[in-house]
């Protein structure tokens, strides 16, 4: 058994959940201490020395395969001894031949530039609900997910054990491969679906120490026992597997479970190479398909293993499936061709049928050379394919800003209409009719209006006569009529704008997830913010009229009473068709006593003052609106605040990736040639 080791603490849930945060892992470019290298350094071998192929006819006999075993073994011993070719001093920046980095600072830039990338992404949102807007966060989530599991502490250490996650569909015999791999039970195997619930890495003992660790996978609690909790990573030695390999059982990938293919997915994308399993009834399946492009994309080497495949079916089924490899550029990959047969009584496959897939493992694990040349691969596709990704995420980004300025500006149009309805509105006299017309008949009509501007009349007069009458005075009824005139108006444009902004917003993919009913009509507070605008309007007017006459007292003493009466005739001109005398109608009935009026006021102020009083008045009034109307306008801006659209996401990105891009053309990642058995059959039934 394993030494027990101990879980890191509480780890987020598997990654493509959006709610992920995996921890930020560091990167040092600095080569690994004599503490992190020794389990490897019995399995290390020279670089550049030509390792023996694993042979590309059928095995038919075990004694066979045996000697060549023996003979590879014997080889490789001598080959231990050479000393390791120093790395090469040109240029661009390189790796050196056993795998750690050098002290080049170009590498180190390499390793900031993915690190600050991987701060990028993760500050990245796609809030607003537009079509493709979860593909991207998806995505998003996929890549940092690969930063943390894979490519950040993979880089750090190049030369660490290979790392091969084995995938596939649903009862391909996954784990009763692995367990045949490595000769034991160590992952269940069974009828029951899903059989794999918790992944499961086996490895030598030797490299127990960095599977165990929190390297690759840093969001899975490392455990020594079975265990259900897909938050962990169950790590298991076996003395019979080669030291510099480990096999990690990941669940199926088409599982019914939503849980178990994202972790399937995630396991995958920290693998050095991924061995596919499948069977000769599913392996034209598109679900495996779909993961196979992905690899191919991200440069992560891939091997396949074509499982129980009936007797005689293979010459068929092969080539098929060679076939199928080649179109989907994945030609060069290793295929191997399992037999069905019968297990023993661990659940094992006999030696002879697994064989050959050992054999070629034993030779990536016993090669520095041809290990190393995977996990180069590897890193430098995944490397290399984060600019396509990163490029996407980008657009999607831009999509997200125009979609939230779309929004805006829908809101912005609305209210500026409602503006635009509520200035013509005072433009066109059309205030002037009905109630406002008649208080304005009535109190030129009873001469009050002249009086007050002709003489110093005290109030008093005006306190009885309302007493007496039961009735305010003319001035007052015509400006609560005035008031409620313009609320009126204010009101029907602040509607029309929240019912035009909503439908745009209805119409809009992003906007009707953020619509709520109360934006579909102007606010509740409205009537009252409007009458306390008009009466804090008609105040101002008043003491605009004041301090106007104040500079005119050698021309006339105007009391404070003739000032009411001088606002209204400003306001009455603020509404009116010209520029100061009402027309059409309201000249009809009072234009006599409006003119003898605008005479008295031309009189005290100067025919200039009284023109510039009714457009400071009407400025005034514009202003207070436009800022009412704004108030409405901004209860849209909370949900488009709450989905934290940043317009220099984008841009962050691509700055981001093109650090990433300018870093890695100075890096050498020679990919060098991963040894390929070509297509294997073992002989044989089970």
């Amino acid at each position: 058994m394993p030494p027990q080791v101990p879980a890191p603490g509480a780890t987020p849930p598997p990654w493509p959940l959006t709610t992920r945060t995996a921890p930020a892992t560091p990167v040092e470019t600095t080569p690994a201490t004599p503490a992190e290298a020794a389990p490897e350094a019995t399995t290390e071998r020279a670089a550049g020395v030509t390792e023996k192929t694993v042979a590309e006819k059928a095995v038919t006999e075990k004694a066979e395969t045996t000697e060549k075993a023996e003979t590879t073994e014997k080889a490789e011993t001598t080959e231990k001894a050479a000393p390791p070719a120093p790395p090469p001093p040109a240029e661009p920046a390189a790796i050196a031949s056993n795998g750690a980095f050098t002290k080049n600072p170009e590498v180190g830039k390499l390793a900031a530039a993915l690190i600050g990338l991987r701060h990028t992404l993760a500050t990245t949102r796609y809030t607003l609900k537009l079509p493709g807007a979860e593909e991207a966060e998806a995505s998003r989530a996929a890549t940092v997910a690969q930063l943390d599991d894979y490519l950040l502490p993979r880089i750090r250490r190049l030369d660490a054990p290979l790392l091969v996650v084995v995938g596939g569909s649903t009862g391909a015999g996954k784990s009763t491969l692995v367990n045949s791999l490595v000769r034991a039970p160590v992952s269940p195997a069974g009828v029951l679906r899903p059989t794999t619930r918790a992944p499961v890495l086996v490895c030598h003992p030797a490299d127990l120490p960095w599977f165990a660790g929190n390297h690759l996978l840093p969001g899975l609690a490392r455990t020594s026992g079975p265990s259900t909790d897909q938050n962990s990573l169950q790590v298991v030695n076996a003395a019979h597997l080669s030291p510099g390999l480990a096999f990690l059982d990941a669940p199926d990938i088409d599982s019914v479970v939503d849980s178990n293919r994202a972790l399937a997915t995630q396991l995958l994308a920290a693998a050095d190479l991924w061995l596919f399993v499948t069977t000769a009834a599913r392996y034209a399946d598109a679900v495996p398909w779909a993961l196979l492009r992905t690899a191919r994309e991200r440069g992560t080497v891939v091997a396949l293993v074509l499982d129980r495949v009936p007797p005689g079916a293979a010459d068929e089924i092969g080539p098929h499936l060679l076939g199928m490899l080649r179109d989907k550029g994945l030609g060069s990959a290793p295929l191997f061709v399992l037999p069905e047969a019968s297990l023993d009584g661990q659940g094992l496959l006999a030696e002879r049928v697994i064989t050959p897939l050992r054999a070629w493992f034993d030779e990536l694990a016993n090669s520095t050379q041809a290990r190393t040349a995977v996990v180069r691969r590897t890193v430098g596709g995944g490397i290399d394919a984060l600019g396509p990704i990163v490029a996407h995420l980008a657009d999607a980004a831009d999509e997200q800003v125009a979609a939230d300025k779309t929004l805006a500006e829908a809101v912005t149009t609305a209210y500026a209409d409602a503006q635009l309805a509520i200035e013509n509105g005072m433009h066109d006299g059309i205030l002037l009719r009905g109630e406002v017309l008649s208080r304005w008949q009535e109190l030129v009509g009873t001469g009050d209006l002249m009086r007050a501007l002709q003489a110093r009349i005290g109030r008093a007069r005006d306190r009885v006569v309302a007493s007496v009458t039961g009735r305010p005075a003319p001035g007052k009824q015509f400006q609560a009529a005035l008031e409620s005139g313009v609320v009126t108006l204010i009101r029907g444009a602040a509607a029309d704008a929240a019912e035009k902004a909503s439908t745009a917003w209805q119409q809009h993919a992003a906007g009707r997830n953020l619509l709520t009913p109360e934006l579909r009509k102007p606010s509740p507070d409205l009537q009252a913010n409007a009458e306390r605008l008009v009466r804090d309007w008609q105040r101002a007017v008043l003491d605009l009229v004041r301090q106007e006459a104040e500079g005119k007292l050698k021309i006339a003493k105007v009391s404070a009473y003739a000032v009411n009466a001088t606002g209204l005739l400003v306001m009455v001109s603020v509404f009116a068709a010209t520029a100061f005398i009402p027309t059409g109608l309201e000249v009809a009935t009072a234009a006599g006593t409006t003119v003898a009026a605008q005479k008295v006021l031309e009189a005290i102020f100067g025919d200039q003052a009284v023109r510039t009083l009714a457009e400071q008045a009407r400025a005034d009034l514009l202003t207070r609106v436009q800022s009412l109307l704004h108030a409405e306008a901004a209860r849209f801006d909370g949900p488009r605040a709450m989905t934290m659209v940043d317009p220099r996401t984008a841009w962050r990105l691509r700055d981001s990736a093109s650090d990433v891009v300018e870093a890695r053309q100075v890096v050498d990642l020679p990919a060098g040639e991963v040894p390929r058995p070509g297509l294997i059959k073992t002989a044989g039934d089970r």
